[in-house]
C-alpha cells in the first residue's frame, strides 16, 4: 500500500477542480483527508512549483463569497 504524504493529497486534490471552478483552502484539506488543516493547503499552494497543479483556483473562503456591489 502507498503512503502519500499530505502535500501529495493536496496537490491530487486540487488537479482535479475543474477550469473555470474553485475551492476554499478549508475545502480542499477536508477532501484530503486533514479538515483542519486549511493552513497548510495555503503553505502547500504557495511553495508548489509544479505546473500542473493549478494553485490559482484554490482561494481564501472570505473571497469566495465575498459579492461587490456599487454604491
Amino acid at each position: 500500500m502507498q503512503s502519500d504524504t499530505f502535500a501529495e493529497r493536496v496537490r491530487t486534490v486540487v488537479r482535479t477542480i475543474p477550469k473555470g471552478e474553485t475551492r476554499s483552502y478549508k475545502e480542499v484539506a477536508a477532501v484530503a483527508g486533514s479538515p483542519n488543516a486549511a493552513r497548510a493547503v495555503g503553505t502547500i499552494m504557495s511553495r508548489n512549483v509544479d505546473t500542473t497543479v493549478p494553485c490559482r483556483r484554490v482561494v481564501r473562503s472570505v473571497g469566495k463569497k465575498m459579492i461587490w456591489r456599487p454604491a
